[in-house]
Order: C-alpha cells, then sequence, then structure tokens
C-alpha cells in the first residue's frame, strides 16, 4: 500500500524541529551542522532574523494577488536585479525548473519572432541537471531520469562538457541556443573553466545564437560573486535563477536581455503564484545581504580557506578521498569509497551533506558561515574519514 506522501524520495530516517544559522537541531534532540542548506537554498542559513522578520511583516499584509495586478514589491525586486545583472528584465516563477523552463522558451520565441522558427534547437551538455519537468530532464539528457517518461521531448543536441570543437561540430542551421552551468551541481560540482565560459560567449555571437546560463544552483553569491558567470568577464543572454534567491522560500526567476526577451509580450507566459508577495519579500531580504561586495568578499574569503583544508584532509585520506573540486562554498570531494558511504559516517559525526554524480559529496553550506563553522565541518569530516578505514 502506497503512504500518503508519493515515495518518489529515498529519504533518511531523519526529521528536523527548528534551525538557527548553520545548525539544525533534529526531533530528537540532536544537533547538526548544515552542509546541504537544503540543497543549496538555504543561502543565509536558517532563520536569519532579516529573512523572518521581512516574511513576517508581509505576512501580515498580504500573501498573493495573482499577476492580473501589479505588484510593487515584485516590480522593486526586478529592478535590484537588473540593476546587479546583464540582465534588462526578469520573469519570477516558483522553482529552478520553471526558471529553465522558461528560458528555453524565450530562447525559442527569439528566433521565431525574427522569421526563424526554423532555429529551435538548443545545445546542452552531458552531465547537466536543469530540473523535473519532461523538458528540462530533455535538456539534460541525463537516461537515469528520463527512464520511462517517454517520448523524450526533442530539440536538444548534447556534447561533452567544456569541449568546444565538439560544440561547435554540433551547430546546424536549427541551433538557436547554448545552455550550461558555470558549475554542474548535480553532475558533480564540476566548475567549467573560465576560459571555456568566454569561448561559449564568442561562439554564441558568432552564430547569433542565445547563451544561457543555469545558475540555479551556483548563482546568488555561492562562488564568491554575485553570479558565477561574473568571474569569466562574460554575460549570458539569458540566466536561470533559484535555489538561494529566496532563501527557503519557493522561488524563482528567469533572467533575459532586451534583444532575448524582445518576442515575450502579454500572453506569451505567465505564473500564478510567481512573483507573490510573500515570495518577493523574501527574495528583496535576500538580495540586501547577498549582494554586497563586503558580504560576497567574504563568502570568497571562506570558501578558500575551506578549500585549503580541504585539500590537506585528501591528502591525510588518500583511501576516502580522491580531491576537491568546485568554487567557493559550492565544493565537492570526490570520494574513492562510495559517496553514500562517506555520507552515512559524516552524518555519524553531525555533519549533513549531499551527493552528486562522479561519486562526490557535495558540501553546500550557508553562506554566512565562517571559520568556527569550517573548522568543525573540517574535524568531523577527519572523524569520519578515519573511522571508514579504521
Amino acid at each position: 500500500m502506497l503512504p500518503a506522501v508519493m515515495p518518489t524520495y529515498n529519504r533518511l530516517d531523519l526529521s528536523f524541529s527548528h534551525g538557527k544559522g548553520a545548525y539544525l537541531y533534529a526531533t530528537d534532540g540532536r544537533r547538526y551542522l548544515d552542509f546541504a542548506a537544503g540543497i543549496a537554498v538555504n543561502a543565509l542559513g536558517h532563520c536569519h532574523p532579516h529573512l523572518v522578520k521581512a516574511l513576517q511583516e508581509q505576512a501580515a499584509k498580504l500573501w498573493h494577488t495573482s499577476n492580473l495586478y501589479r505588484v510593487p514589491e515584485q516590480e522593486k525586486l526586478a529592478q535590484r536585479l537588473v540593476d546587479s545583472t546583464f540582465a534588462d528584465t526578469v520573469f519570477f516563477g516558483n522553482s529552478g525548473a520553471e526558471a529553465m523552463e522558461c528560458a528555453i522558451k524565450i530562447a525559442r520565441k527569439y528566433h521565431s519572432s525574427k522569421g526563424n522558427p526554423e532555429k529551435a534547437r538548443i545545445i546542452a551538455v552531458e552531465g547537466a541537471f536543469h530540473g523535473r519537468t519532461l523538458t528540462t530532464l530533455a535538456a539534460a539528457g541525463n537516461k537515469k531520469y528520463l527512464d520511462g517518461f517517454g517520448p523524450v521531448a526533442g530539440g536538444f543536441d548534447h556534447v561533452p562538457f567544456g569541449n568546444m570543437n565538439e560544440l561547435r561540430n554540433a551547430i546546424t542551421p536549427q541551433t538557436g541556443a547554448i545552455i550550461v552551468e558555470p558549475v554542474q551541481g548535480e553532475g558533480g560540482v564540476r566548475p567549467a573553466s573560465l576560459d571555456y565560459l568566454r569561448q561559449l560567449r564568442a561562439v554564441a555571437d558568432e552564430y547569433d545564437l542565445l547563451l544561457v546560463f543555469d545558475e540555479v544552483q551556483c548563482g546568488v553569491g555561492r562562488t564568491g560573486k554575485l553570479f558565477a558567470h561574473e568571474w569569466a568577464g562574460v554575460a549570458p543572454d539569458i540566466m536561470g535563477v533559484a535555489k538561494g534567491i529566496g532563501g527557503g522560500f519557493p522561488m524563482g526567476a528567469c533572467l533575459a536581455s532586451e534583444k532575448a526577451a524582445a518576442g515575450m509580450t502579454a500572453g506569451t507566459h505567465g505564473s500564478t503564484f510567481g512573483g507573490n508577495q510573500l515570495a518577493m519579500a523574501v527574495g528583496n531580504a535576500v538580495m540586501d545581504v547577498v549582494n554586497d561586495p563586503a558580504f560576497l568578499a567574504q563568502v570568497d574569503k571562506t570558501g578558500r580557506e575551506l578549500w585549503t583544508k580541504l585539500e590537506a584532509l585528501v591528502a591525510r585520506h588518500r583511501g576516502v578521498f580522491e580531491t576537491v573540486r568546485g568554487a567557493g562554498l559550492m565544493l565537492g570531494l570526490k570520494c574513492v569509497v562510495p559517496n553514500g558511504d562517506v555520507q552515512t559516517a559524516l552524518r555519524a559525526e553531525g555533519l549533513l551533506t549531499v551527493g552528486a554524480s562522479e561519486n562526490v559529496v557535495r558540501l553546500l553550506p550557508p553562506l554566512t558561515i565562517g571559520t568556527v563553522e569550517v573548522d568543525e565541518a573540517v574535524t568531523m569530516m577527519e572523524n569520519a574519514a578515519q573511522k571508514l578505514v579504521s
């Protein structure tokens, strides 16, 4: 007999009563250091006072009116994102998958509105993850997630991540866009080289293709810049954002240049809940904190500190860990032993992490952590590694 909650998750027998900062408290009273952060969602940790205050104040005034009317809080956040990025316009939804669906629609509409509807194919890369809708699954092309849900949505051509020769060879008269995560998350915490991102921009310009970046996981300060592509000094035409932008409240956004979004007129896209007053109150509160050069500099500093200590950890435990990868506070430990065993051992020490492809354990702590939490986490990893080989 099926349980009341559809069994689509392989859940741990672990639940939490409350959280504060970088810590979660289980219903059995145990405290955990949270280096999962809701899969990179709780960018400012648990119950950040500024976010709590913003949500409580908005909840006492107005929750939702739909997009039949103007939403001043939405207009404010959109303008802040426009002022801080390449974008000229923003569409708000509720998740990363919705943000990427919108990005795909914008890319196709761009060419159609220019009289080239045949330019609907999109080049995507292997190892990607863009969401769980049928179209975003097709964009990623991961057989594990597509099995049983055929026919697979068409329009995507896949090439190896980081390989410009293969990407160029895949361009046809029907190609309209390229879609890439600057740092692959689910794919194993694999950062694109900065030169690769620059070459993607150059190729897109050369062939009149739209460049789409998926920064659902790597964006909103996680790499030490507001968005990861900024490290390369290039900008996309369209970008999907979610996770950290809501700080734990369901929220997604699709950012686009005026050129890319020219065809997105009234009626071409929509969302009932997207950009409602509650989400926008939290989103603006997140931006108050994250969109600050001093805050981003601290994220970068903490990320480098954690990286250095992880490299030393790996060197001491070659029988458990192979290497460190990632950027900022989006880091991964490629494991020698099964990553599930590593996660279990870490959890026993009181550290929560996230698995990823290529036998990687993801470390996605709140961006608010400092040296104290870094040292505590590394000590837990040290203890776990020792026990795994004893």
